[in-house]
Order: structure tokens, then sequence, then C-alpha cells
């Protein structure tokens, strides 16, 4: 039986990937580590949050962690423009991660409102 495709689960584990490789190339090349260390601990939560919501116990609790996702993907977008207002990327490098976490932000985003809408708070 063959698992069903995941897209975010997907395009969040690739963006992972290519801010673990911006890492490895600040650190080694730029000698920088500060602000490619926080690059790298919030590109790389954001699909740890997804998979994690993926696993959910409730409805809330999946609302809840692709919440910290998206979090963590607005963070992420921060420390891009960051690193590129210091020149620490090129324009191009930059376009073109910010554009994946625009839009993973924009799938995640969705989701969230989708299901608060499907399973609104009940009142006690």
């Amino acid at each position: 039986m063959s698992e069903k495709k995941n897209i975010l689960k997907d395009k969040s584990f690739l963006f992972a990937v290519r801010v673990a490789k911006l890492y490895q190339h600040l650190s080694s090349t730029q000698k920088e580590f500060v602000l490619s260390k926080q690059v790298l601990r919030s590109g790389t939560s954001i699909g740890a949050n997804v998979r994690e919501a993926n696993n959910a116990q409730s409805p809330a609790d999946f609302v809840h962690k692709l919440s910290i996702a998206q979090k963590e993907t607005d963070e992420t977008i921060y420390w891009l423009e960051l690193l590129q207002a210091i020149n620490l990327i090129k324009k191009e490098e930059y376009e073109s991660l910010q554009q994946d976490a625009t839009e993973l932000l924009k799938i995640i985003r969705s989701s969230v409102l989708t299901l608060k809408a499907k399973y609104p708070k009940r009142n006690s």
C-alpha cells in the first residue's frame, strides 16, 4: 500500500534541506555562526512541526502544531531578510529561499484557517 502524497510534508522537508545547505555554506565560507544558526533552527523546525502535526492526538493538537510551523516559517523569512540585507546571501539566493518559505507559509496558513473553521473551539 503506497503512502498518500503529503505536499506540505514534502515541501517542508525539501526546504529544511535547502536551509541546512545554506547553514553549511555560511558557516564554512563566511564564518558566520550566530545568524546562520538561527535560520537553521527555525527553517528546519517547520518540517519537524509538520511531522508532529501529522501524528497529532486531536484536531486541536493538529492545529496547534501547524500554528507553530506557521510561526517558524515567518521567523525563517525574517532571518533570510536579515541575511540578505547584510549581504551574507546573494539576492538570487534570498529570493529563491524566500519564495519557497512564502509558499510554505501560505499552505500552512490556509490549512490552519480551514481547520479552525472546521473545528471551532467549544465554549464550555
